[in-house]
């Protein structure tokens, strides 16, 4: 699995790569007069070619099979990309950014993208790619174990992991009874000073994305507006988490994740929380869908499908349930952790993945001063 090149994306400078120095001109000349190759220096030289070779043939300097920008999970895609090349004996080269970041990216780069597929975090960012034309349609094989209401209509990309929205709240202060039937009334000045949200991450506009989807525009406005005036803005959702279980705040908008998987580590930051799950179609039961796309300029696409029908099928969606990431598989017959909510027994609203509109969240924000 080859590395993200540092000029694009940061991650490159995290994992102590130096790219982008300037080479050597060809017309440079060379003073120094060759060195008469010993014994010694023949022996390593010959080593020193075998390894490269071998380095070669696994990536290192050689093209990938696979590039993949990729806007979920880091350490989610680092565990379960290596079964993949393993089992198709591909090269994937992963690039990691975030969803919004990476979609503008690659409608920027056009045709000259260097990307092959693009997996999110969150749809809305598949949007973006969609309605500038850039993805290839997939094949049947790659959407035919995720369930229609999970796919765009006209099969540009396809859902493969949901998380839902959920509202955390702090057990000292509050009770289940004492929480909202809405999400949609955390904007009322009765909760001034006692919801922490965290707007500038690509998951809480998500969320706003359904909003405006189920209620429309004025009333997205006026609940942004209400949330503005009367809730507490921190950096991400972990902030979130701990704002709630310190008691600093009485509650919190997330995704159910955050909760779930602290508690699977050492419950920390979740020992005096519990989780509220909106229901009965609620803007506030809103699951968030992940995305997975091929660009059209592609020149791998067989690789590309299969990697995309491999990543929607049971042994890949089974090894995403069983990782570190809690968040629920789209293939039914993949089995979360049994300690989260059941999938089944969620009860969202009804959204066409393919219409949450990302720019105009991202103006409705901006106007309200989120962003």
């Amino acid at each position: 699995m080859r590395p993200a090149s540092r000029a694009r994306f940061p991650h490159a400078r995290e994992a102590g790569l130096e790219l982008g120095e300037p080479k050597q001109s060809k017309d440079t000349l060379v003073t120094t007069p060759p060195r008469r190759a010993t014994p010694r220096t023949a022996v390593a030289l010959a080593g020193s070619l075998l390894a490269a070779s071998a380095l070669s043939g696994c990536g290192v300097f050689g093209s990938p099979d696979l590039v993949v920008y990729n806007a979920q999970h880091e350490q989610l895609l680092d565990e379960i990309i290596p079964l993949f090349e393993e089992e198709s004996g591909l090269d994937v080269e992963l690039r990691h950014g975030k969803d919004l970041e990476m979609a503008n990216q690659i409608v920027e780069e056009g045709e000259d993208s260097p990307a092959d597929v693009f997996l999110t975090e969150n749809s809305p960012a598949m949007t973006i790619v969609d309605n500038a034309g850039l993805f290839a349609e997939l094949p049947e094989s790659a959407t035919a174990t995720i369930p229609e209401q999970y796919v765009p209509a006209d099969r540009t990309w396809t859902g493969f992991l949901a998380r839902s929205t959920v509202a955390m709240y702090n057990t000292d202060t509050m009770t289940e009874a004492d929480m909202p039937a809405s999400i949609l009334d955390f904007a009322d000045p009765e909760w001034q000073g006692r919801v922490a949200f965290s707007p500038t991450g690509a998951d809480f506009q998500a969320i706003v994305s359904a909003v405006l989807e189920l209620e429309g525009e004025e009333a997205t406005a006026e609940w942004l507006a209400g949330l503005k005036a009367n809730g507490v803005i921190v950096q991400n959702n972990l902030v979130v988490m701990q704002s709630v279980d310190s008691g600093e705040v009485d509650a919190g908008i997330a995704y159910h994740y955050y909760w779930y998987r602290d508690r699977q580590e050492n419950g920390t930051d979740s020992d005096t929380s519990a989780l509220h799950f909106f229901g009965d179609q609620d803007p506030g039961a809103f699951l968030s869908i992940s995305g997975a796309g091929i660009l059209a300029s592609s020149e791998k696409q067989d690789a590309a499908q299969e990697f995309v029908t491999w990543l929607t099928g049971t042994e890949a969606q089974q090894a995403m349930a069983e990782s570190y990431a809690l968040e629920y598989p789209l293939n039914p017959d993949a089995s979360l952790n049994p300690e989260v909510k059941p999938f089944d027994e969620l009860e969202p609203p009804a959204v066409d993945v393919a219409n949450l509109n990302g720019p105009q969240v991202t103006d409705l924000m901006t106007a309200a001063g989120l962003l």
